[in-house]
């Protein structure tokens, strides 16, 4: 996945537009775009779209962000939603590797319930939007085999952290958000599953969406999260390895296969050694068809 759009689950004017936007995963969104009194709604529409959807080939990966734990309200949208077989729970406000583990059981019990396999739902953590969430960003390493992303938000930590605002004058995140950032990138590192880029919330400035996409891919971020169909093409240009780069780590990957007893080889006069090969393999792998 490079990108990843969050649609609102009780607008069916919104998902339709989802549906055409090119990006690789819609996020049917039970949580913060939702009133509350559009709750049941909101779970009536995003099951709809699952089971209208679900057959289709190709389509994005489709995705619900549920309610936090401690709402009170994620029994009822996971209830409702895992009968139509989501490919993946967005869990907000997660709390570590237990809250991962929390979830996975909650699964698994509906998993049963619908017929459905073991483990046939994944989970992406959306990790720093507590403050007690950032010392637990280590945690979430092995915590289950359904974890397959970390992303993180910036939105929700400055109302609790009582920031007057998370961007510098420039646009720039400022550093309590660059540290959330970052520790949600080395937990995805850690935990051997994709990092996922926050939203840009202005979705009338594509020079700043680039920017901030481009930086992120070049701190190891492989996809953005996006908050509007005019941002998606942007997202999915900056994280499309271009043939340049395809070329260069296949000839990587090639010369260490040459010569697997090596651990540094030599290309065009410049030494890569096994850091550089991981990283090839890691490129290449993003390109294969899901």
């Amino acid at each position: 996945m490079r990108s990843l759009l969050f649609v609102p689950a009780d607008s069916e004017k919104k998902l339709a537009k989802g549906s055409e936007s090119g990006a690789d995963a819609l996020i049917l969104d039970l949580e913060d775009s939702v009133a509350a009194e559009r709750k049941p709604a909101a779970r009536e529409g995003a099951l709809a779209y699952l089971k209208a959807h679900a057959s289709h080939t190709p389509r994005p990966r489709l995705i619900v962000r549920v309610n936090a734990l401690d709402t009170g309200l994620i029994d009822a949208d996971l209830d409702a939603v895992v009968a139509g077989r989501p490919d993946a729970i967005l869990l907000p406000k997660a709390e570590g590797g237990p809250s991962v583990i929390h979830l996975d059981a909650k699964l698994t019990a509906r998993e049963a319930v619908h017929g459905l396999p073991d483990g046939a739902i994944s989970i992406i953590a959306l990790a720093t939007e507590t403050a007690a969430a950032l010392f637990l960003c280590g945690t979430y390493r092995d915590s289950s085999a359904r974890l397959t992303g970390i992303t993180w938000g910036a939105e929700d930590l400055s109302a609790e952290l009582g920031a007057e605002t998370n961007r510098d004058a420039t646009g720039h995140f400022t550093s309590p958000y660059m540290l959330a950032r970052n520790l949600s990138l080395a937990a995805a590192a850690s935990a051997h599953v994709q990092a996922i880029d926050t939203v840009y919330a202005d979705f009338r400035d594509m020079q700043g969406l680039r920017r901030e996409a481009e930086d992120a891919r070049r701190d190891g971020f492989t996809a953005k999260m996006a908050i509007h169909p005019a941002q998606v093409p942007v997202i999915n240009e900056v994280f499309t390895p271009s043939a340049q780069e395809i070329e260069k780590a296949r000839a990587v990957v090639d010369a260490f296969a040459a010569d697997p007893a090596s651990g540094v080889v030599a290309i065009g006069g410049v030494m890569y050694d096994r850091p550089h090969l991981r990283r090839a393999e890691r490129l290449l792998a993003r390109i294969k068809p899901a």
